[in-house]
């Protein structure tokens, strides 16, 4: 055993001496056990072939984004964030993303609403869309 690791008989006097209640120590002892016999009966999961191609998950944030920016009319950073509850700032850095795995995002409209009777800058929008 490493000079850096402790047994753990050391490691529990260690903690009692430091403060630690060895009765709370010891209460955590029952739970850990039955988490570990809930764990031994969980069947494995049989490993992916590593050649296949990796079968998305449904019903993710990420798939509905994608769906709003495959529509024509495209979807508004706004739009998205609503749906998904994501700021802004988090829905931009999501486009980025695409564009590294190679996603084509575009931006199809940019309304800029200032002059009189308009909101000004807070009103602007963009709306960006996914090729294909």
């Amino acid at each position: 055993m490493p000079d850096h690791l402790e047994p753990a008989g050391d490691a529990v006097e260690h903690l009692c001496h430091i403060g630690g209640d060895l009765a709370q120590i010891g209460a955590l002892h029952t739970p850990m056990e039955a988490l570990r016999t809930l764990f031994d009966g969980k069947p494995v999961r049989a490993a992916r072939e590593p050649s296949a191609p990796r079968k998305p998950r449904e019903g993710t944030k990420q798939e509905h984004v994608l769906a709003m920016l495959r529509r024509p009319e495209g979807a508004t950073v706004a739009q998205i964030a609503k749906v998904t509850g994501w700021a802004q700032h988090a829905v931009r850095s999501f486009f980025a993303g695409l564009k590294k795995k190679g996603h084509a995002v575009e931006m199809m409209e940019r309304v800029r609403q200032l002059g009189p009777n308009k909101q000004g800058a807070r009103g602007s929008y963009r709306v960006y869309r996914v090729a294909g």
